[in-house]
C-alpha cells in the first residue's frame, strides 16, 4: 500500500519549505467567462490552490477572478505552466512576463514545465532559467509535470524541484513516482483525479461513500490526499461540485478502504498526447 499521511490537517501540506492546499481548482479546459466565474466562485467559497497553464488559453480569465474575489494574493497558491514550446531560456522568459501580465500578479507560487521537451531541449537549461526567475522573485518555487519516473530523477539532481504534477486516481496507479516523492519531500500533485468523470461510477466507491454519507467523488478525493504526498486538482464546472470537492475534510477512510480503492488499479490514462513522453 502507498505510503499513508499520519497528518491529522489534511487541509495543507508542506515539503520542502513549500505549503499547497490539498485541494486545488483545476482550470483544463475551462475558458472564457465559464473559467472567470468558476475561479472567482471557488475562492469566494473557500479554495486558496488555483491551477492553470499557458496552454489552458484562460491565465487572464483566471487573473480576473483572482482580482475579482477580493482575496489577498498572498492567500492563494497559484501554479502556472510553461508550454512545451516555450522551454528554451529565452523563450522561457518571455513566455512567462507575458502570463504575469495575463494573471495579474507580481508573482508564481509554483511553475512548472508542463510536458518534458518533445524538440530535445536540455532539461538543465530549462530548469537553470526558472531558477534565474525564482532568484529575482518572480517564482517562489519550481517544479515539473508529466514526468515519468527516469525524467523526475534527472530533475531532482539539477535543482530543488518540489512537485511532478501527473494523472493520478485510482485506475491509474502511480506507484514507482509516488515512492520516489515520497523518498525526496516532493508533491504528487494529482490531476484527472476522478479520471475525467470515469470513477464516481465505480460501484465499490458509491458503497463507500453512502458509508460517510459521502459523494463518490468526495472519497476518490480523500483517498488521494490521505495518501503522503498527494495534493489533487479537480475541476468542477458547477458550483454544487466545486463545493463537494472541498467537503472532503471531515471523514476519514479506513486503511483496508484505502486498500480496495487502490486495488481498482487497471492502467487507465484518459490525457495521453502525441507529445507525451514513453510512460514505460
Amino acid at each position: 500500500m502507498k505510503i499513508i499521511t499520519s497528518s491529522k490537517d489534511l487541509t495543507k501540506k508542506t515539503f520542502k519549505g513549500c505549503t499547497i492546499p490539498t485541494i486545488g481548482m483545476g482550470t483544463f479546459e475551462m475558458t472564457g467567462m465559464e473559467c472567470r466565474t468558476a475561479v472567482r466562485d471557488a475562492l469566494e467559497m473557500g479554495y486558496r490552490h488555483i491551477d492553470t497553464a499557458q496552454a489552458y488559453d484562460n491565465e487572464g480569465e483566471v487573473g480576473t477572478a483572482i482580482k475579482e474575489a477580493g482575496i489577498d494574493r498572498s492567500e492563494i497558491f497559484l501554479t502556472d505552466k510553461i508550454h512545451f514550446g516555450n522551454l528554451r531560456p529565452e523563450d522561457l522568459k518571455e513566455s512567462f512576463r507575458n502570463s504575469l501580465v495575463k494573471l495579474q500578479t507580481d508573482y508564481i507560487d509554483l511553475l512548472l514545465i508542463h510536458w518534458p521537451s518533445p524538440n530535445n531541449v536540455p532539461l538543465k537549461e530549462t530548469i537553470d532559467a526558472m531558477y534565474q526567475i525564482k532568484l529575482s522573485g518572480g517564482i517562489r518555487h519550481v517544479g515539473v509535470s508529466n514526468f515519468t519516473p527516469e525524467l523526475l530523477k534527472e530533475a531532482l539532481t539539477y535543482e530543488n524541484i518540489v512537485a511532478n504534477q501527473v494523472e493520478y486516481h485510482p485506475y491509474l496507479a502511480q506507484t514507482e513516482l509516488l515512492e520516489m516523492c515520497s523518498n525526496f519531500d516532493t508533491f504528487l500533485i494529482a490531476y484527472s483525479p476522478l479520471a475525467r468523470g470515469e470513477m464516481p461510477e465505480n460501484e465499490l466507491i458509491a458503497k463507500i461513500g453512502k458509508k460517510y454519507g459521502k459523494a463518490p467523488a468526495q472519497v476518490v478525493l480523500r483517498w488521494l490526499i490521505e495518501q503522503h504526498c498527494v495534493v489533487a486538482i479537480p475541476k468542477a464546472s458547477s458550483k454544487e461540485h466545486r463545493k463537494d470537492n472541498l467537503n472532503v475534510f471531515d471523514f476519514e477512510l479506513t486503511e483496508d478502504e484505502m486498500l480496495q480503492i487502490s486495488n481498482l488499479e487497471k492502467g487507465m490514462r484518459t490525457i495521453d498526447p502525441d507529445y507525451a513522453p514513453n510512460w514505460n
